[in-house]
């Protein structure tokens, strides 16, 4: 592919991002026709088709990933060389792409936004996945940092704790238990638990804590979706969860939900910044690093875990 276009390939990723040639089109101000000429050429060049129309639904081949998966990386070294030079020249502003895994969305807003206000002309790219999705983004180069519990084991990274996560069990105001002055692990084997997807670090931490205290709920319920379907079936009396105390910190202040005394509670983890081993961050991201690692327990009314 010697011959191929960096126009080439940033309709390619747009295509593939989208899953579609005409919201591709809209996104870079071209027709869909010049849409698809440009992917078709790109197909030559690489000698396999890299889209498949099943339906009305376009789908990449398994070189079509190939080729997005390089296109993306290509497009982030050309912006982070474009920041490096503009670093150079004195400009101000930049550009600085974070993916939060869906917990940490309950306090990244409010750290992003005080960074903002000391930091005027910057352009904020904030990215909210489970962590599966974050792990996929850092991986393929698409953000510059990550905020997450668990960091990934699968390839290098840094990966430095900048505040505690306590983790609490919680049910609905006229749940038995919700009465109770202190409930010990055993009052929660009769219990059905509303959990998050396989994968997920708040389900693991939970799994681990019930080992630890010899205990198996009588039931699991998994929920697809995120902590707002989960609180909002607590809420309505299908079970208990084990969940995040940044989520819920608004419902249980206004009594919508009540956090259980539960020895034990709340289990406290801690919260990432994360980037690639080999990536050399550029001045925006070091300063935002540099930002959470220093003040962000502050501002999220949380004790440091350094």
């Amino acid at each position: 592919m010697k011959h191929v276009t960096l126009r080439q390939l940033r309709v390619f990723e747009s295509v593939a991002r989208h899953l579609s040639f005409s919201r591709a089109a809209e996104e870079l101000h071209l027709t869909q026709p010049a849409v698809s000429m440009q992917v078709k050429q790109l197909e030559e060049l690489a000698g396999l088709p890299l889209t498949e129309m099943i339906g009305k639904k376009v789908y990449l081949t398994q070189a079509g990933e190939e080729v997005a998966r390089h296109a993306r990386r290509i497009a982030q070294q050309l912006r982070e060389a474009e920041e490096a030079l503009d670093a150079l020249k004195g400009v101000k502003g930049g550009r600085l792409s974070i993916g939060v895994v869906s917990t940490a969305k309950y306090f990244a807003p409010r750290l992003l936004a005080e960074f903002r206000r000391r930091h005027d002309g910057i352009v904020l790219d904030l990215r909210v996945g489970n962590r599966e999705t974050v792990v996929h983004q850092l991986a393929d180069n698409e953000i510059d940092l990550a905020i997450m519990g668990q960091p990934p084991q699968e390839f290098p990274t840094v990966a430095e704790p900048f505040a505690d996560h306590p983790l609490v069990i919680v049910a609905s105001p006229d749940h038995r238990l919700a009465r109770l002055a202190r409930v010990t692990p055993a009052d929660l084997a009769a219990e059905t638990f509303l959990i998050r997807e396989p994968g997920s670090g708040t389900r693991a931490t939970m799994e681990r804590f019930f080992a630890d205290a010899g205990i198996a709920p009588r039931q699991l319920l998994e929920l697809a979706g995120n902590n707002e379907t989960i609180k909002q079936a607590v809420m309505a009396g299908l079970g208990l969860a084990f969940i995040s105390g940044h989520s819920v910190a608004l419902e249980c202040e206004v009594g919508r939900l009540v956090q259980l005394p539960v020895a034990g509670t709340p289990v406290m983890r801690r919260w990432f910044v994360v980037q690639r081993a080999e990536k050399e961050l550029l001045p925006l991201a070091a300063a935002f690093r540099a930002f959470l690692l220093t003040e962000a327990p502050a501002l999220m009314g949380a004790k440091t875990a350094h």
